[in-house]
């Protein structure tokens, strides 16, 4: 079985997430299978990519698979060679723009790779949670900067801080959402678009999108900054409110963090 649906139509590409028994969560064999589908649209030389899930679901996706952060507390939850930051990268280094189009719920680790496509279009249905503080995790510094990168620092940290939903009309206004249309719009509209980008000059787009990229990412921070931000991190992903909210989400309970 296959966990994303591919298709090529016209010069844009759609990959569809394929999981809704698990609300598409971002499990290692889903993030696979969307490298895959990057790949295939890069091998066809697709000019736009339109990342979504089925029309039927209320959930985008539900986020990180919480079933396969690592249970001991030695090992990174969020290491750079995780499945989620890998699906991430292969969406920022996609040589052309990636279009999330969302109908409904956009939760943790989902709500990273969301903001990390080019654009956002949305129906009245989305709203956006960035949650690693229900679960106890401490986000890696790529994914704070994702954020930061995206809204203004007050918004950042009071999602992050709260770990609750922005809804569709303050995700647009603060700068999460490109569009909001109305939920009976949202495919052609986005679609259309990604029709517009297509007739622009690939090679321009390609190589502006490559600019903003390492331009956004050029944050200079001294080696010893860097070790003391993974010494930080790693306080935390070792200790017992990190194995607390793992254990809690599990048995779909709330955590005790005292």
């Amino acid at each position: 079985m296959s966990y994303t649906q591919t298709e090529i139509i016209d010069n844009f590409g759609v990959i569809t997430f394929n999981r809704e028994d698990k609300r598409n969560a971002l499990s290692a064999a889903l993030i696979h299978d969307l490298i895959e589908s990057f790949d295939f649209m890069e091998r066809n030389k697709v000019r736009v990519v339109i990342l979504r899930a089925s029309s039927r679901v209320k959930c985008w996706s539900a986020g990180h698979d919480v079933s396969e952060l690592p249970t001991n507390s030695t090992a990174d939850p969020l290491r750079y060679s995780d499945p989620l930051e890998l699906g991430i990268r292969a969406i920022r280094k996609y040589p052309a723009p990636v279009i999330a189009m969302i109908h409904g719920t956009v939760w943790g680790g989902a709500c990273d790779m969301a903001v990390n496509c080019d654009m956002i279009i949305g129906d009245p249905t989305c709203t956006f949670a960035i949650t690693p503080a229900k679960l106890g995790v401490p986000y890696n510094p790529s994914g704070i900067l994702h954020f930061l990168n995206r809204v203004p620092l007050n918004i950042a940290k009071e999602m992050f801080f709260t770990a609750l939903p922005i809804d569709a009309v303050r995700a647009e206004s603060v700068g999460i959402v490109n569009h909001i249309v109305p939920e009976a719009e949202l495919e052609a509209y986005t679609y259309n678009l990604a029709r517009h980008i297509c007739q622009q000059s690939s090679e321009s787009i390609a190589v502006m999108k490559e600019q903003a990229r390492i331009i956004a990412d050029s944050f200079p921070i001294n080696p010893e900054t860097w070790e003391y931000i993974q010494e930080l991190r790693r306080k935390v992903y070792q200790g017992e409110q990190y194995n607390e909210g793992v254990r809690a989400f599990l048995q779909k309970r709330v955590p005790n963090f005292v």
